[in-house]
């Protein structure tokens, strides 16, 4: 009776979302079930995730996953190892979502991991082999990694002109001290909600070292703000959380990279999603993210020292070649950059500004390229 009662109060206590990712769940193991019980072979038909299934999306400006399946089957000995996977974590992630927790997905491995009774054979050997499955189960049954009770550990930290319910808690971003707020792997809407923001724009910078120099010098509060930095690549929680920014609090936003290959390359993921999460571009991708810098040509225009120059790679020649071929980057005020970037022979690091001065990028460099609306689109 007591096992009832719980059953019946969770139940209840289930969000909408988590209903509709269960239905789908268990549709999901029921078609697997009949066509066993047939004798028949059970299978999985999954949206391929590779680059002949990816398109670039000229209107909308994304990248996006197409149509084209394949079958994942249990009665074949190349598939029968993943099939078994797939099956493995669809059944930890319904026992998450009935249970009302949350884990992250290296848990979702040790959950999932296990040696075959009177075998050798483990069912995950590293978290190499987990991590796929969860995308795969993400794109087969269209349900999302926070849907699925399931996060990545949080990278990224804002400061600035924002208030935030995070979880139930009220937290003011313009209170958040020297270290900033961690941005959360999970940043839907019924885990992060907007208070009171009072920022005219957003500024995300590449480097954690960056964001410490403009947070100590208050930029945020200076130009009325929100400072952010996706330490590196942006992880799924912060650009979730930009494009949350872009299209509900209408700001728009800046991005300051190295300029590099590399950098071009964050930058490009902000702005039209990646190929290898095309199936959540929708929901990441901020086609009107603009690009502020590091530009090719600050060189001259701002009169920098011969010691910023790091001589471009021979990797690095060839990324920036292969990246003037993307269609993102086909309009004629990127391939002049690009190629700028090639004629140079160097690429250079924002923190190159600090031979100017230690606060130069924030008292001269940002405010300029603002004022002279001096960005990329």
């Amino acid at each position: 009776a007591e096992k009832g009662k719980k059953a019946t109060e969770d139940a209840a206590a289930r969000t909408a979302k988590d209903q509709k990712t269960l239905a789908k769940l268990e549709k999901l193991a029921q078609t697997q079930l009949r066509t066993a019980t047939k004798g028949e072979n059970p299978q999985f038909e999954l949206r391929t995730r590779s680059l002949s299934n990816v398109s670039f999306n000229e209107k909308r400006r994304i990248i996006e996953l197409g149509d084209k399946t394949q079958s994942r089957e249990f009665f074949n000995t190349s598939m029968a190892r993943k099939f078994i996977q797939t099956c493995l974590v669809a059944n930890g992630v319904m026992t998450l979502i009935e249970e009302g927790k949350t884990i992250s997905i290296r848990q979702m491995f040790y959950m999932s991991k296990h040696t075959l009774k009177g075998t050798s054979e483990n069912t995950f050997e590293d978290q190499d082999e987990s991590d796929p499955i969860i995308e795969d189960l993400e794109v087969g049954i269209d349900a999302l990694r926070e849907e699925l009770h399931l996060f990545a550990n949080r990278r990224g930290l804002m400061v600035g002109k924002l208030v935030v319910n995070d979880g139930g808690d009220q937290i003011d971003l313009a209170r958040m001290g020297r270290g900033g707020w961690g941005i959360p792997s999970i940043c839907e809407d019924d885990d992060l909600k907007f208070v009171k923001c009072d920022a005219e724009f957003i500024l995300l910078v590449e480097k954690q070292a960056v964001f410490h120099r403009l947070n100590e010098d208050r930029f945020w509060e200076k130009y009325k703000c929100i400072l952010m930095t996706s330490e590196g690549q942006a992880a799924r929680g912060a650009r979730r959380l930009l494009q949350r920014m872009s299209t509900e609090l209408k700001l728009p936003i800046y991005a300051l990279v190295d300029n590099d290959p590399w950098g071009l390359y964050i930058y490009s993921v902000l702005k039209q999603g990646s190929i290898n999460l095309a199936y959540e571009s929708m929901r990441m991708a901020v086609p009107t993210v603009r690009f502020l810098g590091m530009s090719s040509t600050d060189y001259k225009k701002f009169n920098l020292s011969p010691a910023v120059q790091i001589k471009l790679s021979k990797e690095d020649i060839n990324r920036a070649e292969q990246m003037k071929a993307y269609p993102w980057f086909a309009d004629k005020k990127w391939q002049k950059e690009i190629n700028e970037l090639l004629k140079n022979g160097f690429k250079m690091e924002v923190d190159g500004f600090l031979t100017k001065s230690i606060s130069f990028i924030t008292e001269e460099y940002i405010p300029k390229k603002l004022r002279d609306k001096d960005w990329l689109t």
